[in-house]
């Protein structure tokens, strides 16, 4: 199984994490939504980060499959997929740090490498 498969594992785990850092603490799990409202700081950051995670995360799996399936060259795809992962983990802790211009290049990053990752197989 190429390594992308796995980064897309790594990806959908990535806001659990940032969600739990997030809400670790004082947390009520009668309202976990509302509770939200109440974080400040770095972990309402971190509950953003989470938000910014998922929102990005279909387009991701949905390239990597498609360039699987297409036939894009797998070392390549590996390589832009851990690429993707590194940009996405950057801008995490970016976002938690509160570096909002850095945490903008992060995200510009990883998207453009997703990009790459989805027209990849045009290239082969």
């Amino acid at each position: 199984m190429p390594i992308a498969y796995w980064c897309i594992l790594v990806a959908v785990v990535m806001p659990l994490v940032l969600a739990g850092y997030a809400k670790s603490g004082s947390h009520d799990n009668n309202t976990p939504r509302d509770d939200a409202e109440k974080l400040s700081g770095a972990k309402r950051r971190a509950y953003a980060a989470h938000q910014n995670a998922i929102e990005n995360f279909p387009f991701f799996a949905i390239a990597v499959v498609a360039a699987i399936s297409f036939g894009a060259t797998t070392s390549t795809l590996n390589l832009l997929a851990l690429l993707y992962l590194a940009f996405r983990i950057a801008h995490a802790l970016l976002y938690i740090a509160d570096k909002a211009s850095l945490r903008s290049m992060a995200y510009a990053g990883a998207l453009f490498t997703n990009v790459a990752i989805f027209v990849l197989p045009a290239f082969k």
